[in-house]
């Protein structure tokens, strides 16, 4: 541990369960007091009692713009700035073209972009100068996927919203960044997987490194792009998929 985040204040959306989670015990163990996000309080509860008490839950859908609303006042309350945002909460179910149906289109981009977009948007009052904002992204962005390709749009969309919104930001002193997991051992993954029989092993034998990654693998990434280590990184997109996508 080297206390790279210590008296930051940081904000995970989805941080309940898989790579939020992750990301959020990784912060915690550098020094970060972290504010958690997600749909069911049961699950944050749990959360926060395995991160530890420099955490906080807040029960909060991104796709609905009063709970992000009520998730910023909070935090500007408690805490009064906000130095590192992740931007993670999000999700995808398997579809062949020709079975999508209009609901999966609309929950999918309600969540994994509407709620991106403005989760970052309303996020900004509260960022400090020199902040760090992480996009959690996929490989699913730059790579074909059988019945996955809803969900890959999604993620195609918010990397160049990230592109675009440095652009935006410049002279705030405020960075913005990709983190792209490719398959990583979650709940999520395992129910797209509970979809399709064999993917998993399919996936580890896609990865050139022979396995799927683990959340934490996930966390200690974002803890460079959200310290100072990572101070001139901006607008770029950093793969932790063991180079599934990098051949």
């Amino acid at each position: 541990m080297s206390n790279s985040l210590e008296g930051k204040i940081a904000v995970v959306t989805g941080g309940s369960t898989g790579i939020g989670l992750g990301i959020a015990k990784r912060f915690v163990s550098e020094g970060a007091t972290v504010v958690i996000t997600g749909r069911r309080q049961a699950e944050l509860d749990v959360a926060v009692a395995e991160i530890g008490p420099k955490a906080l839950a807040i029960r909060a859908d991104v796709s609905v713009l009063s709970d992000l609303d009520a998730l910023y006042q909070e935090v500007g309350r408690k805490h009064g700035r906000i130095d590192v945002l992740v931007a993670n909460a999000g999700g995808g179910s398997l579809a062949k073209l020709g079975e999508i149906t209009e609901e999966h289109f609309d929950q999918t981009f309600a969540i994994n972009v509407k709620g991106v977009l403005f989760t970052v948007q309303k996020a900004l009052p509260l960022m400090e100068k020199g902040g760090s904002i992480i996009v959690t992204g996929s490989t699913t962005s730059v790579m074909g996927t059988e019945a996955f390709s809803v969900y890959s749009g999604t993620k195609a969309a918010i990397r160049n919203f990230v592109r675009s919104w440095i652009l935006d930001l410049k002279g705030r002193n405020i960075r913005v960044n990709v983190l792209s997991p490719g398959p990583i051992d979650t709940p999520a993954l395992r129910g797209v997987a509970n979809q399709a029989e064999g993917l998993l092993d399919y996936l580890t034998s896609q990865v050139p490194l022979g396995r799927i990654g683990d959340p934490d693998e996930t966390g200690k990434v974002a803890v460079f792009l959200a310290s100072d280590a990572s101070s001139f990184v901006n607008g770029a997109e950093l793969f932790v998929d063991g180079g599934l996508a990098q051949v």
